[in-house]
């Protein structure tokens, strides 16, 4: 093994625990941040081992391939592809998502619109409602609300065809394709009909901000999912423009927003005539979801 550091290899029947270890520290010199938790992440998948094996055989020797597999792993995160990328799954809501290539990798901070979301729709939870994923992605949104609203039927609109492929194959891994439809489009263009609740993840940085994104984001996730134009709210206008005739009369549409954007997103929905009804804030503490009724 190299002494400088630069390159991470594991040794012949390494044990688990001292790989990840080892592993953690290497990260963290390349300024990875959650070092710990991708590490644990891509160690676990090299070695095939759950959590609780980690645990109770901390001295599983990696034999060749898992030490190889593992190796590869973190020159790939060292470079930095996010961990979510090299595994091709991410955990969002209760599900396991397939993550595609030239799609937007769902965020944590975005199951803040879902859990919102469910708060204005539960006392109509059982009943079959229709619902509206406006630029789907990854299908995270839709998937996780079609898991927790048994009855309800919902279409996801994306203009990428890579990402109307991604959300079909993830609402197969969670058993919702029987009741959900994907349409290739932009926005709500060719969408016609009401819909009781209407979600959204637009793009919403500045265009002139993208060069100085993490290169997780800016080398991986595609540009036409993270560019919201000059001021970063070209596409919620042109969203919120359809919402008055989208909404059926009891109609609810809960949008994503951007550090420091509710404030101007709620003025937009206001002055299409939308009612509004506040905003959720993410576990950073920034208002991430934000709604309005008809």
């Amino acid at each position: 093994m190299r002494e400088d550091g630069s390159v991470f290899e594991v040794a012949p029947q390494e044990p688990v625990a001292r790989a990840l270890a080892r592993l953690t520290d290497h990260l963290a010199r390349f300024r990875i941040e959650d070092a710990a938790f991708d590490a644990r992440a891509l160690t676990l998948a090299a070695a095939g081992m759950s959590r609780a094996e980690l645990v109770l055989r901390p001295d599983a020797p990696l034999d060749e391939a898992a030490g190889k597999r593992l190796a590869a792993y973190a020159a790939r995160r060292a470079a930095r592809e996010p961990a979510t990328r090299i595994l091709g799954e991410r955990g969002f809501w209760t599900l396991d998502l397939a993550v595609a290539k030239d799609v937007l990798d769902p965020r944590p901070d975005t199951e803040t619109v879902v859990a919102f979301a469910l708060e204005l729709l539960a006392a109509r939870r059982a009943q079959p409602l229709r619902l509206l994923d406006l630029g789907s992605g990854s299908g995270a949104i839709l998937c996780a609300l079609l898991s927790e609203l048994p009855q309800a039927f919902g279409v996801a609109v994306d203009l990428s065809a890579a990402a109307c492929a991604a959300t079909a194959e993830n609402l197969r891994r969670c058993g919702a394709s029987p009741r959900a439809a994907v349409l290739r489009g932009r926005w709500a263009a060719g969408i016609s009909g009401r819909f009781d609740l209407v979600v959204s993840n637009p793009p919403y940085v500045e265009s002139a901000d993208i060069a100085g994104l993490a290169p997780e984001v800016r080398l991986h996730d595609p540009r036409l999912a993270l560019d919201g134009g000059p001021d970063g709210f070209a596409d919620y206008r042109e969203i919120i423009r359809d919402l008055p005739r989208l909404l059926a009369e009891q109609g609810v549409a809960v949008l994503e927003a951007g550090a420091g954007q509710a404030e101007t997103i709620a003025d937009l929905m206001k002055k299409a005539g939308l009612r509004g009804l506040g905003a959720r804030n993410d576990a950073g503490g920034h208002a991430r979801a934000v709604a309005a009724r008809r």
